[in-house]
């Protein structure tokens, strides 16, 4: 039988107009006690507007913990692997490539409607056997979620999927939660069933629990990423933290100690610089927001973990490539890194005025860079 690779969409539109993603299930079932949301855009064509999605995910954007996880799986893409053996029972060594997948889906609705989602993160994993994996970050329970992960990861399976002859065949992605807040009635595993014409077919949901592990198991376990989440371990404690001194001393010696740790594994060669920055960068911005409220913690362990120069990641870059410049001792190398600086802070999603604001150039300049770069991409 000659196998048939899915078409690839250059635009949303439904594969199989028959076997809408959650648009064919009863939405009454999926929706009854879940919110509404107003949808933020519409699809390309003439599609109709989402006006209101199952509330089961995020649409445009997520929580401040969403883009944090995203974002040091980009851009610190291996430091993914140790939390995938520890979720799923895996081996992967490191030497492992992880294929990103776009983080936006379109969900395909009744009535021709398309609803845009952003996953937290899809990848496979290429090793002796190539696997899929979604993983999404929750820092509340709630009622949704069996239901985003069910969406997602039927949209990747047939993404993937492919035709043999008259049959259709996909595979699920291994899916995982990450709770950054747990209690005793948060489930250590979760499943989906579903039940078919065919017979009944089940996967199970695998649960990691932030809040459980120690900083000293963070460590031996190699489970990095989880650093700049550390902190809702210590939540509860944030009013007493930040009228008690003493307190507020136990928890900047922590985070010294959590400072002194990265910097060693970044001598000795186990993470790189960038790892390293990328890091603190991020604990500093999880911090601002889980403690927006607690202004002692929030400058007292920022500063512990940055340091009094806190040097942010588009400030590090842009001095990395002055540094050059100056070795060099010709202006363009200061116009250069100028340039790389723009492009890589407008790939992580800073518009043009903040880009500008922080290079100090002028805004036509900086769009004419990305124009540039776009052309040549």
């Amino acid at each position: 039988m000659k196998r048939q690779k899915l078409p690839q969409k250059t635009k949303p539109q439904t594969k199989f107009p028959k076997t809408n993603v959650a648009s064919d299930l009863p939405e009454k079932n999926l929706t009854s006690n879940l919110p509404e949301e107003k949808a933020q855009g519409t699809a390309p064509g003439k599609r109709k507007r989402s006006r209101a999605s199952t509330g089961s995910g995020r649409k445009s954007r997520g929580t401040p913990y969403d883009d944090v996880f995203r974002t040091l799986l980009n851009d610190c893409t291996p430091l993914i692997l140790p939390i995938v053996n520890e979720m799923f029972g895996t081996d992967y060594t490191g030497k492992e490539t992880v294929e990103l997948y776009p983080d936006l889906h379109f969900l395909n609705r009744q009535g021709g409607e398309v609803e845009k989602r952003i996953t937290d993160s899809c990848f496979t994993v290429t090793g002796t056997v190539p696997r899929h994996f979604l993983l999404e970050i929750q820092s509340t329970s709630d009622s949704s979620m069996l239901v985003r992960i069910f969406e997602y990861s039927t949209q990747i399976a047939l993404d993937n999927g492919e035709i043999t002859g008259n049959t259709l065949h996909v595979t699920i992605p291994d899916c995982g939660i990450l709770f950054l807040r747990s209690t005793r009635n948060t489930p250590e595993r979760m499943q989906i069933r579903i039940d078919t014409p065919g017979g009944s077919a089940s996967f199970d949901v695998q649960v990691l629990k932030t809040q459980q592990y120690t900083i000293d198991e963070i460590f031996e376990r190699k489970l990095f990423m989880l650093i700049p989440f550390y902190i809702f371990s210590h939540e509860k404690g944030f009013p007493e933290y930040n009228t008690n001194e003493e307190k507020l001393e136990e928890l900047k010696t922590e985070y010294i100690d959590i400072t002194n740790r990265l910097r060693h594994l970044k001598e000795a060669g186990q993470i790189t610089e960038y790892q390293h920055r990328m890091i603190v960068d991020m604990s500093g911005k999880v911090l601002k927001s889980i403690a927006a409220k607690y202004d002692r913690i929030r400058e007292g362990v920022g500063e512990t973990m940055a340091g009094r120069i806190i040097e942010t990641e588009a400030s590090r870059i842009y001095h990395e490539g002055e540094r050059r410049g100056e070795k060099r001792g010709e202006k363009r190398g200061a116009i250069y890194q100028s340039e790389r600086t723009a492009i890589k802070l407008h790939n992580r999603g800073d518009d043009f005025e903040e880009i500008a604001d922080i290079l100090e150039v002028d805004i036509r300049q900086v769009k004419k860079w990305i124009r540039e770069a776009a052309s040549i991409s």
